[in-house]
């Protein structure tokens, strides 16, 4: 219930200091909610980047920006229209989901079984979380690694731009 309040907050408030602010407590309440149903590493991800870094990052921004969102000049019903849409879609496809927990579900007989059987054979690692993420998914966790240091060298290129046009001499924008 938390999540969807602080998310109907965000969509509501025209301050971007306090959409930062209500964005790490979503990402901080996300993370907890991931602790609960034992994803305790994604748990620690969403802490660190969403609660964390995306917070800083995103506070320097608002330093050498503008607080205030500008009002915008009419009421548009699209990105309404585009929200019910993506979330009846969301609804649908997870309709014929087992419930959650469920012994008999899919994924406890074909893909579990193989992973926790054969993970040492294959790979040589006994912890399973790391052999997935390591070696069955390694190119998938390269790609988002990679993903993530582009993105930080980019903010580190525009933050060190702003700085050299600061201190070129000339009043700054």
């Amino acid at each position: 219930m938390l999540l969807v309040v602080t998310a109907l907050a965000i969509a509501r408030v025209r301050n971007l200091f306090a959409v930062v602010a209500l964005g790490g407590i979503y990402s901080f309440l996300m993370a907890l909610a991931l602790l609960v149903l034992d994803a305790v590493d994604v748990s620690m991800t969403e802490a660190s980047v969403g609660a964390g870094i995306s917070t800083v990052l995103l506070l320097g921004a608002l330093y050498l920006t503008r607080v205030d969102e500008a009002m915008p000049l009419r009421f548009s019903v699209a990105p309404l229209i585009v929200a019910l849409v993506a979330g009846a879609a969301l609804l649908y496809g997870s309709w014929d989901l087992p419930p959650f927990g469920d012994p008999a579900g899919p994924i406890h007989h074909h893909v579990a079984p193989r992973y926790l059987n054969q993970v040492m054979a294959e790979t040589g690692v006994p912890n399973v979380v790391t052999a997935v993420l390591a070696s069955y998914r390694g190119f998938d966790t390269l790609g988002e690694t990679t993903v993530i240091f582009t993105g930080g060298i980019g903010v580190l290129l525009l933050l060190k731009g702003r700085r050299r046009r600061r201190g070129s001499g000339g009043a700054a924008p």
